[in-house]
């Protein structure tokens, strides 16, 4: 992109423009998880402890240049690598950047108003979620973090990131592939070529293209190897190195085709960002035309799978470009138009009309570029602060998907895309977990009171926030981080209730049998409730309309009773499918209520059996320091279907904190304190799958070294 430098760079002569810098929290917030470079291999369960320092233990998202390296030497925690050299055998982080979540196949509903549309453009998202050479692998001690829930909306999401100083192609981190698979999103790779003024070198581009003594094309099969390996769903390619020439141009098209033929069968996408054209020169488009095309679709075919056309657009242009898509055989929604949104969010001047007009077809797909924003922008950085201004930024003013806004200058994703959801199968559950939070729950209690970020551990989140049917005051519906079931936050409806409140929850397509039931775990913190289960199951005849529950007594709730688990038999809707959820709430009193939903499961009623215990556990590498540890923790994956794993400490007096998860089989520690006089530190994993059934713990320690 012109003017861009996506990460930063350590070079004082290097001036980063205001897209070239990450937001300040997402750089800053590892806190203690951020001890430096990559880590020694991990052992091989029950061997011999590896003694190393700190430094050496932190695993972040992987990052490389395409083979030859920079002059000089890298600046502090940078460590260069070359991609030519990588092999999934020499990788140290491997298990702890493997995504282990696969894509999961969704839906589309019909949409909750009447101008969002199925079939037409889709929402591509560039995401910076820190920084190329300190992006934390799994997570990391802080809620501070760009948690995203609106995966219903985007269909490719783009590990935004890459500098010249740092490496210029950046593998996405497991948690948002694991995160963005349960929703049905691509993930894409990013290989960036940057502008000479921020230091970009054309011999980067020569060795991301050159050919081997057979005529193949070396690195194009090692970017197919790491998106294999890792899990993710393809490469994100944006060539910006001027000095080029058309010997260059073709040979990277020839470059583009490789590794589309390449990845083609196991899945893999290519975008290509309208930045180089045919002459080798870089010249940004701001649309799909003659000189640009052969990227995109070339006289033997499809190049590339889609488009991220440059912020030079005009509606005349991309008009042009929908149609060139169309002479090609190629779908104009493939082409995603540049919205930029980095500085200004939802106060961003978009020509809209140009891209999804109401009154007509759709030109073009759009994609957001730092859509981070929502987080970036705020002084008060709390979860509960951030969700509610990414909840408007993709909802809209009105918060209400139902009810948008007719007259705001912003037009929400929510007004102009179909949803979609990806809640298919029995069973299903969700304790309205976002990814982050202040402190991590189990069964109601706080068993952790330390901050954490780690999207993989997020739920299946409901994709319209936030529906509500009422005669009366509409009430807050929010995702809220004082209180929690499990993980750390909860569906929290508050407000004076004049009349019933329905809140759609998930869109689903659930097969029901005469043993299928829900169960809701609840709490009113202010006023006695009545509160009934809606089951849908047919959709609304159009776009726009209510959707038809039926409605199910579930049980009234008065203050003080703490967390309740309430089942609701389906026996009666047995051979329907459900095609939605929702709950009523009925306020019995003169009080405003305050009524907490911890968690929704649809299963069968028979008894389900626990997850299979993980397999030897074992401390693979350690490193101490006056009575505090970092380490890390690998086990082998238990049988039979998991969601994630969880681990704990132990102490003396049997009591269990929460240290953190991982869908994976690794897990980093950064800092573990030794508890008094201790003589090891013991550890607890637990195998947790979909209805949130937990296996029995497998254990392993950390024998303490020095004195007491």
């Amino acid at each position: 992109m012109s003017e861009i430098d996506n990460g930063v760079d350590p070079r004082p002569a290097i001036r980063p423009t205001r897209r070239g810098l990450l937001l300040a929290g997402a750089g800053a917030g590892a806190g203690a998880l951020l001890y430096g470079a990559a880590a020694p291999a991990a052992a091989t369960p029950g061997a011999p402890v590896a003694p190393v320092g700190p430094a050496d233990l932190a695993p972040y998202a992987s990052y490389w240049f395409p083979d030859s390296l920079p002059q000089g030497s890298p600046g502090p925690g940078i460590t260069w690598r070359s991609l030519m050299r990588w092999s999934p055998e020499s990788d140290p982080d491997l298990a702890h950047n493997t995504a282990t979540v696969p894509l999961a196949p969704r839906f589309t509903p019909v949409a909750p108003n009447t101008t969002a549309r199925a079939g037409q453009a889709r929402i591509a998202s560039l995401v910076s979620f820190g920084n190329t050479a300190g992006n934390p692998a799994q997570g990391s001690p802080t809620a501070d973090y760009y948690a995203l829930t609106h995966w219903a909306y985007i269909d490719e999401l783009v590990f935004w990131g890459g500098s010249s100083g740092e490496g210029i192609v950046l593998a996405p981190n497991a948690p948002v592939v694991d995160a963005a698979h349960r929703n049905g999103v691509r993930v894409m790779g990013n290989v960036f070529l940057p502008p000479v003024p921020y230091g970009g070198d054309l011999q980067w581009t020569r060795d991301l293209v050159q050919r081997d003594s057979l005529g193949r094309f070396p690195v194009a099969e090692k970017l197919v190897e790491v998106a294999r390996t890792y899990g993710f769903d393809g490469w994100f390619v944006n060539a910006e190195t001027e000095g080029g020439d058309s010997e260059l141009a073709a040979r990277t098209r020839q470059f583009l085709r490789a590794l589309r033929a390449a990845g083609a069968p196991h899945g893999l996408r290519i975008t290509w960002y309208d930045a180089m054209n045919s002459t080798g020169a870089v010249g940004w488009q701001g649309a799909l035309n003659g000189l640009n095309q052969e990227f995109f679709e070339d006289r033997r075919g499809k190049v590339a799978d889609t488009m991220f056309v440059d912020f030079r657009w005009t509606p005349a242009k991309l008009a042009a470009s929908g149609a060139l898509a169309d002479e090609l055989g190629r779908s104009r929604h493939e082409l995603w138009a540049a919205v930029d949104t980095e500085s200004h969010g939802w106060d961003s001047a978009v020509d809209w009309d140009a891209i999804v007009p109401r009154g007509r077809d759709h030109v073009v797909s759009y994609g957001f570029y730092r859509p981070e924003w929502t987080l970036g922008h705020l002084t008060d950085r709390s979860p509960g602060a951030f969700h509610r201004a990414d909840d408007r930024f993709w909802t809209g003013e009105s918060l209400d998907p139902a009810r948008p806004a007719a007259d705001s200058a912003w037009r929400a994703p929510a007004t102009a895309v179909a949803d979609r959801s990806t809640v298919t199968a029995l069973p299903f559950a969700c304790s309205f977990n976002t990814g982050h939070g202040e402190r991590w729950y189990e069964e109601g209690r706080p068993v952790s009171d330390t901050p954490w970020n780690h999207l993989g551990l997020q739920d299946r989140l409901p994709g319209r926030r936030w529906v509500v049917d009422t005669a009366g005051t509409r009430p807050e519906v929010t995702l809220d981080f004082a209180a929690a079931w499990r993980g750390g936050s909860s569906l929290l409806v508050a407000g004076a209730l004049t009349a019933p409140a329905a809140v759609g929850l998930h869109s689903t397509r659930l097969p029901l049998t005469r043993s299928t039931v829900v169960e809701l775990v609840h709490s009113t913190e202010s006023g006695p409730v009545s509160i009934e289960l809606g089951v849908a199951t047919r959709e609304p005849a159009s776009p726009g309309q209510e959707v038809p529950y039926t409605w199910l007594k579930a049980e009234t709730l008065g203050t003080g009773q703490g967390w309740r688990t309430t089942r609701v038999g389906l026996s009666e809707l047995a051979g329907e499918t459900a095609h939605g959820l929702a709950v009523r709430i009925t306020g019995l009193g003169k009080k405003p209520v305050r009524w907490r939903l911890g968690a929704l499961t649809v299963r069968e009623g028979a008894p389900h059996p626990r997850p299979a215990t993980p397999g030897t556990p074992a401390v693979s590498a350690a490193a101490q320091q006056s009575g505090r540890a970092a380490l890390r923790l690998s086990w082998r994956r238990s049988p039979g279907p998991v969601r994630h794993y969880e681990v704990s400490r132990v102490l003396a007096d049997g009591t269990r904190r929460f240290l953190g998860g991982t869908c994976g089989t690794a897990l980093y520690l950064p800092a573990v304190e030794r508890a008094g006089r201790e003589k090891a530190a013991v550890f607890e994993i637990r195998a947790v799958d979909e209805p949130y059934a937990v296996s029995a713990p497998a254990r392993t320690s950390l024998t303490w070294t020095g004195a007491l």
